[in-house]
Order: C-alpha cells, then sequence, then structure tokens
C-alpha cells in the first residue's frame, strides 16, 4: 500500500515563513510602542503561541491540505504528460478489450498481498465490462523474488503465455522461489528451459527499468496502484468502487464530447 504523505519540503518552508509572518506582524505593532522592550516582544510572541496552539496545528493542517492538491495536480499533469508511456508503451502486456473505451493501468507486485486480494474483482470486472483495456505494469518492489517472478512473466510474452503465468503468480500462496516459478510455468503448458533463458535477456530487464522511472515520475511508491483514464487511485479498490470509477470515467468523457460538439 502507498505510504502515508509526509509535509514536503515546500510545506516546510510556507510553515515556517507563515510563522515569521506572525513574528513580524507583532514586531511592528511593537515597534510603535517604544515602551516595549525585546524581552516583553519575545514574551509576548512566546505567551501567544503557548495560548493558542491550535493555530500552529491549524496552520499544519491547511499546509498539507494544500500540498495534497498541489500533489494531487502536478500527478495529474505528469499522468496527461506520460499518458503514452501509461498506456501505449509497446512491451505491457495488454488485457481484457485491446480497443476498450477506458484503459485500466496496474502496476503491481506478485508478492503483493493486496494485489494478490483484488486480482479476482479485476479480472471479473473487466470481463464483465467488456469494453475495458488492461494494461499491467510489472513493478517487483519487494524483493528479490518479486523481481524473479516478473523476469518470468515478462518472458512468458514470447510463448503466448503472459496471462496463464500471470494468473498463476497472483493466485499462487507462499514464496516465489525459482523452483515455485518452475513448478507454476510448467503447470500453464509453458516450456522451463527456453523460459529461463528468455528471463535474462536485456528487454526483459529494461521492461522492469522502465517501469521504476515511470512510476517514480508519477509518485508511485506502493502496490497495488491504478490509473484508470487519468485518474490516479492508490491500493486496494474493491470491485464495486472499480465499476463506479469506471463508470465516473464514461461519463466524464460523454460529458466532454457534448460539449465540444
Amino acid at each position: 500500500m502507498p505510504k502515508p504523505r509526509k509535509l514536503s519540503t515546500l510545506s516546510i518552508v510556507s510553515l515556517c515563513v507563515l510563522v515569521g509572518l506572525i513574528v513580524f506582524g507583532v514586531f511592528q505593532y511593537a515597534i510603535t510602542k517604544p515602551q516595549m522592550t525585546e524581552e516583553a516582544f519575545g514574551e509576548r510572541v512566546r505567551g501567544y503561541l503557548l495560548s493558542n496552539p491550535q493555530v500552529l496545528h491549524e496552520v499544519i493542517a491547511e499546509l498539507k491540505k494544500q500540498d495534497e492538491i498541489a500533489s494531487a495536480k502536478q500527478q495529474k499533469e505528469m499522468m496527461t504528460t506520460l499518458a503514452a508511456d501509461l498506456k501505449n508503451d509497446g512491451y505491457s502486456y495488454v488485457a481484457g478489450n485491446p480497443d476498450g473505451d477506458v484503459t485500466i493501468v496496474e502496476f503491481f507486485d506478485y508478492r503483493c498481498g493486496y494485489c494478490k486480494k483484488s486480482f479476482p474483482d479485476l479480472m471479473k470486472t473487466v470481463e464483465e465490462d467488456g469494453n475495458i483495456r488492461l494494461v499491467l505494469k510489472e513493478f517487483p518492489i519487494l524483493g528479490p523474488e518479486s523481481i524473479l517472478a516478473s523476469q518470468a512473466a515478462i518472458a512468458a510474452i514470447e510463448q503466448d503465455k503472459y496471462m496463464e503465468l500471470h494468473t498463476a503468480l497472483m493466485t499462487s500462496r507462499g514464496g516465489l522461489s525459482i523452483d515455485r516459478i518452475r513448478t507454476l510455468a510448467t503447470d500453464v503448458g509453458i516450456d522451463v528451459e527456453k523460459l529461463e533463458v528468455d528471463m535474462q535477456a536485456d528487454e526483459v530487464r529494461e521492461t522492469v527499468e522502465k517501469n521504476y522511472r515511470l512510476a517514480k515520475q508519477l509518485g508511485i511508491d506502493g502496490t497495488p496502484a491504478f490509473v484508470i483514464n487519468e485518474e490516479f487511485i492508490p491500493g486496494l479498490i474493491s470491485g464495486a468502487e472499480m465499476k463506479q470509477i469506471v463508470a465516473e470515467v464514461r461519463e466524464k468523457a460523454k460529458t466532454a464530447d457534448d460539449s465540444e460538439s
């Protein structure tokens, strides 16, 4: 799951500036009163902040809110800029309807429990809808076994067995050692000897590295992470929530088309 957002450097600087303005305001008041000494001025500032600590809490909360709004805006702009890399990169596996009117992009890790939990709902939604493109982005961030599993899945494309191995890996429980991956690959009819050779190809490594770079540009650091058209949804979502978001995306697109016509 994505990590909770902390105050950005910008927000911290803004907080310092705001506190500085408060102090400056009190100072301006102080200098109009010749009888107020520097010590008295300091005590006035200190007394105000001690008597009204909720002011700083309110400021921090507001700065965090503004920071999240700015981050979301920046992320959405990046998604527009990187739309081709997200939806039509030429190397990620596309499931569902290749000509669908809505595209769901998923960044996932085969060892992520939340990814495994969301998998049945995701596939059911895609199947029942019939008009969704599902772009699967290998994003192995949970250790060496995750990387091995992603390499195997990408290599399985050479044998037209990606979705079979993807499903096997997503529904598998326990570790994903190379022996376990061999067993799963054999079970779905993959030539394991060829698979292991293909796993070492430069293209496989480059695919994972490209996904790492793309995720970093978009501020994605956890799994699962979904992008539905240009809507970013971090973390686990239910099938019902997914269907609702897809419906909202379609309604927005329809409204935009109507306004242009």
